[in-house]
């Protein structure tokens, strides 16, 4: 298995496409959205518009994950991003993360972009389980998780501290064989 191969990845409302160092300006904007902020990035990570040039820069040709922008086929406006990491060969198993900035949201986008990379995920790379953590108050990314079939496996208590608030993360997976059944029953 292998991450260096860069897919297109295309559905009706969005396609995920590798980025390029052209596209860091667009996720600047997207990163600096308050509800990014708040449900993305830990307060003390340190975020710059040459750091994010060269990040995404340097996504089209890293080996270890598949950083893939989500992009409106209309326009090809850049909305977000999926990203699957972490990579276990023993386990064949990685970590999924996205962020869908506010042009992306409410039009079922992060869904079905959701949906390709995890198909990509099991169908294309052979993956046996794909987990991910979100905050618990991210409430809509949740429902999105629930809704293309992770489950949840457990809570991790008061990771972190935001706005003065303690904040729980919820950790959530789904295996190959959920989503073969979820497939088929799709059709």
């Amino acid at each position: 298995m292998s991450f260096s191969i860069k897919p297109v990845l295309t559905g009706h409302k969005t396609v995920l496409r590798p980025f390029t160092e052209a596209d860091a300006e667009v996720m600047w904007e997207i990163m600096e959205d308050p509800e990014v902020l708040r449900f993305t990035y830990d307060p003390s990570t340190d975020l710059t518009p040459e750091r994010v040039r060269s990040w995404y820069g340097s996504r089209a040709t890293a080996p270890d994950r598949l950083d893939l922008a989500v992009t409106d086929p209309a326009t090809g406006e850049v909305l977000g991003e999926v990203v699957l990491h972490e990579y276990d060969p023993a386990t064949r198993s990685c970590t999924f993360r996205t962020l869908i900035g506010p042009r992306g949201r409410g039009r079922g986008i992060g869904t079905e972009a959701t949906r390709l990379i995890v198909a990509h995920g099991f169908g294309e790379l052979g993956l046996h389980r794909i987990e991910l953590g979100a905050y618990a108050h991210n409430r809509r990314a949740l429902h999105v998780y629930e809704k293309v079939g992770f489950r949840v496996e457990g809570v991790r208590r008061e990771i972190q501290r935001q706005d003065g608030e303690w904040t729980d993360e919820v950790i959530m997976s789904i295996l190959d064989r959920e989503w073969a059944a979820l497939s088929s029953t799709a059709r």
